[in-house]
């Protein structure tokens, strides 16, 4: 495979963990004091009580001195997809436009999701080169029923892949991961991505311990998780990352450190904004 351009790369960076930046209203946005949750912190949230919140995500990507750009993420909202119920999982990443002979970079990583006990699952995921004004540059369509993958480029099909598990295109990795931070449990996600299929397996502890971010006043409690993937994973990592979530009742992915193109990269949390779905318009 040829070596991708250094400006394609960029587009890339980003997450296991995926972002929009939403204008939501100051009146309902909840109170610094009460963004964290501590009515279960013993165990971490089902895939039910992630979803009754809104929460709206933001991170700061960096290597080493250099800031590389933000990773925005939320569910959006829920939907209707083939007459089922899904949710609308929303990333976008930016570049720093002072990053020399790259300018300003912008794309949307878009997931139709089926919430589900176990293993949440794709059906659809779709990518928009915004900045090129490439709408749907990339689209991969789960069809469970013939256990098959249909890969699309600009919308034309480009190639078929078998099907044989719950799966996803890299995104699940932010809400799956926070259904067993803080335990000794491993996850296995299998991700569609590149035209193959690999795997993100994840290692979790209950190790706590206090760090800071950006978005909250004082420093907080996390749990420890570490994993690799043997796919290029969310945004262009792979191969060995760690990550970082606090103890709280949602298990809000704090940060990770991934191994990209250039080399090892960090992803901080640097604003977080919930609200109760029941409280939105």
């Amino acid at each position: 495979m040829p070596a991708l351009k250094p400006v394609t790369r960029l587009k890339k960076i980003g997450l296991l963990l995926g972002i929009v930046l939403l204008v939501i209203p100051s009146n309902e946005i909840m109170a610094q004091d009460s963004l964290l949750t501590f009515e279960h912190p013993d165990r971490p949230p089902t895939m039910d009580e992630l979803l009754q919140w809104k929460e709206v995500f933001t991170y700061e990507v960096r290597f080493s001195f250099f800031k590389l750009g933000e990773v925005q993420t939320t569910i959006v909202r829920d939907t209707t997809y083939q007459g089922e119920k899904m949710w609308w999982l929303r990333t976008i990443i930016t570049s720093n436009p002072g990053i020399p002979f790259v300018g300003k970079e912008e794309n949307h990583y878009n997931t139709l999701m089926v919430e589900s006990d176990s293993l949440p699952y794709t059906q659809l995921y779709w990518r928009d080169n915004v900045d090129e004004q490439e709408f749907d540059s990339e689209r991969y369509v789960f069809d469970y029923e013939n256990e098959q993958v249909y890969y699309f480029e600009k919308g034309a099909p480009v190639d078929t892949l078998e099907l044989t598990e719950p799966s996803s295109s890299g995104q699940l990795i932010f809400y799956y991961s926070r259904l067993f931070a803080g335990t000794n449990k491993d996850y296995r996600l299998p991700v569609y991505l590149k035209q193959e299929k690999g795997y993100i397996n994840g290692t979790n502890s209950t190790e706590i311990e206090m760090r800071e971010y950006k978005a909250f006043e004082d420093p907080v409690k996390t749990y420890y998780s570490e994993g690799n993937a043997d796919i290029d994973g969310p945004f262009g990592f792979r191969g060995e990352y760690k990550a970082w979530y606090i103890a709280d009742d949602l298990r809000i992915p704090a940060e990770a450190h991934a191994k990209v193109w250039l080399g090892n990269v960090k992803v901080k949390l640097i604003d977080y904004k919930k609200i109760l779905r029941t409280l939105l318009p």
